[in-house]
């Protein structure tokens, strides 16, 4: 992904198990408490399910499991994620809010499918690819960087 190095990025920080992450706010609908999830027998361990949101059965994904880490225990919120005429939720620990960073600080972090399991991505790959451009273009936060979020006025 090329980058503008002086532009700013708006990105949804969100939080699974210890990992942070930044989606960027193009493709988030809306984010919302976690509803109840009907499971769906014979699937990938990161589909939770399909969940009902505003009238409409979703694809609920787990985040943690999805990027390689321990399926989550605490589930607390959803991210809608807009792929096409579709949209997807992205389960998560918790969700920090809107940041801007700058392209130049983005494009120095890892992409969130880096070290994920190439079989893992060969499949997202092969069962939807606009939800692979999604993941591609988020970014892992690492710590510092939150850090400096954190204490600064929300812009790096």
């Amino acid at each position: 992904m090329t980058f503008d190095s002086k532009s700013l990025l708006s990105v949804l920080l969100c939080r699974s198990g210890r990992r942070l992450y930044a989606l960027p706010l193009t493709h988030v609908r809306e984010t919302m408490r976690a509803l109840p999830i009907d499971p769906v027998p014979s699937m990938s361990d990161f589909l939770l399910g399909l969940a009902l949101i505003r009238g409409v059965p979703v694809p609920v994904l787990d985040c943690a499991r999805l990027l390689g880490s321990a399926l989550s225990t605490r589930v607390s919120r959803f991210v809608t994620l807009t792929l096409g005429e579709r949209q997807l939720a992205l389960a998560v620990d918790g969700v920090i809010g809107v940041r801007q960073l700058s392209a130049a600080a983005l494009a120095d972090i890892a992409p969130l499918l880096d070290g994920c399991d190439d079989g893992l991505v060969q499949s997202i790959a092969t069962l939807d690819a606009e939800l692979l451009l999604v993941l591609r273009a988020g970014r892992m936060v690492p710590e510092e960087m939150w850090e400096a979020l954190a204490v600064g006025d929300g812009a790096i």
